[in-house]
């Protein structure tokens, strides 16, 4: 059977919102949310931070790896992680991001059972069918896929172009990555791509490079929080499911 493990890459320093692993969401820090939601999937689950703070935080939830690193994403961040730590121990590293707190572990429990139906994949990821509000902000990555569920293209930009403002669906990226190990491996043997570094999207050098990506859709309410001002959007989308 094929061993899994999700990782959490948590960096304290942020221009957007620094400190926001730990910013509190209904009186608990974002990162413990997100720990604990992925226990549900099942999966081995563990945080990767260069931060005191955060690793101290944790320490009576569960399981940290520290990478000092001065790295450029959380896909470096895990990778180190698996070198130093975890070897060969697993056949997928499933990378959630920490600012997804709505997140459930069943949801990526899904996207690892998408990966291992479709292996044809080295990385498959999430996306979300949306329609009309959301497509022009650069915050909210979109994505392209084929109708056998291969992703074409990622960008910032509103895509597909709605030329004749026909209210077209679209298809929301979220950031969420399950990598077959050595496929992680190959990713971060590459070198930062040309599209990457124009849209600030690290998937890009994948598809730059020749791998191929798979999207799984879910209908899940999601909120990622960017920015200090979707904490509250968070807050209230809890008390209005309880």
């Amino acid at each position: 059977m094929a061993q899994a493990v999700i990782l959490i890459p948590a960096r304290y320093e942020s221009s957007r919102f620094p400190g926001k692993p730990l910013t509190l969401i209904d009186g608990k820090p974002m990162i413990h949310r997100v720990y604990q939601n992925m226990e549900d999937s099942g999966l081995d689950v563990a945080v990767v931070t260069d931060n005191d703070k955060i690793e101290a935080s944790l320490e009576s939830i569960g399981t940290v790896y520290r990478i000092d690193d001065d790295v450029p994403s959380g896909s470096e961040r895990i990778g180190l992680a698996v070198d130093r730590f975890l070897k060969d121990k697993y056949d997928f590293i499933v990378n959630v991001q920490g600012d997804e707190p709505l997140l459930r572990g069943e949801e990526v429990k899904k996207l690892l059972d998408f990966h291992l139906k479709n292996p044809q994949f080295d990385i498959t990821t999430l996306g979300k069918v949306r329609q009309g509000e959301g497509i022009n902000n650069p915050d909210i990555v979109k994505l392209v896929p084929t109708s056998s569920g291969e992703c074409l293209y990622f960008s910032r930009s509103p895509i597909p172009f709605d030329r004749d403002k026909q209210g077209a669906e679209w298809y929301q990226h979220i950031g969420v990555y399950c990598y077959k190990t050595e496929a992680l491996k190959r990713f971060l043997s590459f070198e930062p791509s040309v599209l990457e570094n124009f849209e600030k999207l690290e998937q890009l050098r994948a598809l730059e490079n020749g791998l191929k990506l798979g999207v799984q859709l879910t209908d899940a309410e999601l909120i990622g929080v960017d920015r200090p001002e979707d904490v509250s959007k968070v807050e209230n989308f809890l008390r209005e499911r309880k």
